[in-house]
């Protein structure tokens, strides 16, 4: 594929998948990609838990609503995000950023401290629903990525997020999950949706111009 609209008008929601195992290195590219992610004052505020155990996301698919993508996978990434923007969180985030870049500035210490009084007046659910929002951005660029490398993805929104959570003892690390996201290779031979036409709203109801 020679650019990024060939690229994604090649991916597709892959409704079944062969169980055929994507190589480690490209898995690695996929989580990159997503780790390379924008996010709102370099937070990123979320974990990508790896599951490639075929005991688990058997224990899974009755959670994410008997979905046959799910077992069929090679891996399944869940979205995990912060349950709360804790000030001892932020500070491990812009500690880390002034390790790495060997300087402190009075402009890291302006961010440092905008970004508690910020999420210090939300509460925990718009915490969790701006954490969500920041994952999302990286749920994309793994997909894009995954895409590129003629890898088959399909997000998931359609689980049960607590009964998740309980599973992968997420509340022990602070964390809960925000979306599932499916990586394998598609069954050409038994997914209804492949010969399915792309289709998404006309351009002209999706962008507008202002002059």
């Amino acid at each position: 594929m020679e650019n990024i609209i060939d690229i994604l008008n090649w991916r597709y929601e892959a409704k079944r998948m062969t169980s055929e195992k994507v190589a480690d290195e490209k898995i690695n590219t996929i989580l990159e990609a997503a780790h390379l992610a924008p996010s709102g004052i370099g937070l990123q505020p979320y974990e990508i838990i790896v599951i490639n155990n075929p005991e688990i996301k058997e224990q899974i698919l009755p959670i994410a609503m008997n979905q046959s993508v799910v077992t069929e996978s090679s891996h399944l990434l869940v979205f995990a995000v912060w349950d709360e923007y804790t000030k001892e969180r932020i500070d491990h985030v812009f500690d880390h950023l002034v390790l790495k870049r060997h300087s402190e500035s009075a402009s890291y210490e302006r961010q440092r401290h905008f970004a508690k009084q910020f999420f210090g007046n939300m509460s925990i659910e718009e915490n969790f629903h701006h954490a969500a929002k920041q994952a999302n951005i990286a749920l994309g660029l793994a997909i894009t990525a995954a895409a590129s490398l003629e890898i088959d993805t399909t997000p998931m929104e359609g689980f049960d997020p607590l009964a998740l959570d309980e599973l992968l003892d997420l509340h022990s690390k602070g964390l809960r999950s925000s979306m599932l996201l499916v990586v394998g290779y598609r069954d050409k031979e038994n997914d209804w949706n492949l010969k399915n036409k792309k289709v998404r709203k006309p351009m002209e109801e999706f962008v507008t111009f202002y002059k």
